[in-house]
């Protein structure tokens, strides 16, 4: 089972490989703009009512579609309870570093961090 788990989430990693950059430019904005501290990426294959569209599924031919949320949208929509807020943030890695996917799939619905890549401009 759990070889299965590691297995989904490089296959997982490897869709979202060309969504990379406009998914770091979305947390990117989230922060700059000082909305939430704790952007999270939806990452989804059919239409839900949470976060901003970023990605379209359709519109790329793909098989993901990528909404923009936070925290505080998971809270309100009580997806994330009031009384659970602090264990989150407490879990939160670095959104500098890490990049938070709540993957909504067959599977079910979970909370993944996954390592930012390294700025493309320095590796030049």
């Amino acid at each position: 089972m759990v070889g299965q788990g590691k297995g989904n989430f490089l296959v997982l990693e490897k869709e979202l490989k060309p969504y990379q950059s406009v998914m770091e430019q979305a947390v990117e904005a989230i922060l700059d703009k000082e909305v939430s501290d704790f952007p999270i990426l939806v990452i989804h294959q059919q239409h839900i009512e949470l976060g901003l569209p970023v990605v379209d599924h359709k519109k790329v031919n793909g098989k993901w579609s990528i909404n923009a949320s936070t925290l505080e949208e998971f809270a309100t929509k009580q997806l994330i309870a009031t009384d659970k807020i602090e264990d989150f943030q407490s879990i939160y890695k670095d959104p500098g570093q890490h990049l938070c996917l709540f993957v909504i799939s067959e599977l079910g619905a979970q909370f993944i961090f996954t390592p930012r890549k390294p700025d493309l401009g320095e590796s030049k």
